[in-house]
């Protein structure tokens, strides 16, 4: 299929996505849902590769929040399971096609191989410059809130110099700039605890599509969306 990219009038420099719908995907297969999980996890790969084709310089995929792990124990233990393969598989040919990877979230909580998997990839890829993939993993945009609120404590800051700009630098997110569009698959219509400091004046964008069948002409249609609105951040245009 063939995608007119001049009608991309404007892309995002950062596109978040909340990859929604492996578990309706598999069941409607007749399968486990770590199936989904699996299936979900192969499709990184091709819109990682459209992002890159498209020129979005930031891509941010809601992989596992904090409140995931109330989810039952096989399904938690093969989501782990795979993000575990994934460290070992994929993470060398991100490397090699120029993928700068980041963790937004927690380490705590995940196995010691899990955590230096992390840490070794972040460390791989840190001087990419092709795509910035950032991975919330074990993430919750409230435990963000308090855990950056914690460093400034920790940190003795002066609150007479809190401002937005000083906030966002203790962030999960420091030195990245804010979504400008946030996607979500299988038309559900809320953020779910993700971005929700740095999604303030993000455009949001939601498909019926279940996110393993979410392909790079459905990330044209939702780059295409982005290029036919008007962003005002709170103010009126030509004031």
């Amino acid at each position: 299929m063939e995608l007119d990219k001049s009608a991309l009038t404007k892309i995002p420099t950062h596109v978040a996505i909340i990859m929604d719908g492996n578990g309706r995907w598999a069941q409607k297969r007749g399968l486990h849902r770590n199936e989904g999980h699996r299936a979900g996890t192969e499709n990184m790969r091709r819109v990682l590769e459209g992002a890159v084709e498209f020129g979005i310089q930031v891509l941010t995929v809601y992989a596992f929040s904090t409140e995931n792990w109330g989810r039952p124990d096989d399904e938690v233990h093969g989501l782990l399971d795979i993000l575990q393969g994934v460290l070992e598989r994929e993470v060398p040919d991100m490397h090699k096609n120029g993928v700068q990877l980041r963790h937004l979230g927690r380490l705590e909580g995940i196995s010691e191989e899990m955590k230096q998997g992390v840490q070794a990839a972040i460390e791989m890829t840190k001087n990419n410059d092709r795509i910035i993939l950032n991975v919330a993993f074990n993430y919750g945009g409230r435990a963000e809130i308090l855990d950056a609120i914690a460093k400034m404590i920790r940190a003795h800051v002066p609150p007479d110099q809190v401002d937005e700009k000083l906030f966002a630098s203790y962030l999960y997110s420091a030195g990245l700039p804010d979504p400008d569009l946030i996607v979500r698959t299988a038309g559900e219509m809320r953020l779910s605890n993700f971005l929700i400091w740095q999604a303030a004046y993000a455009e949001y964008y939601t498909t019926p599509t279940l996110w393993p069948d979410f392909d790079k002409p459905e990330l044209y249609q939702a780059l295409l969306a982005f290029s036919q609105r008007q962003r005002r951040f709170g103010k009126l245009e030509n004031v």
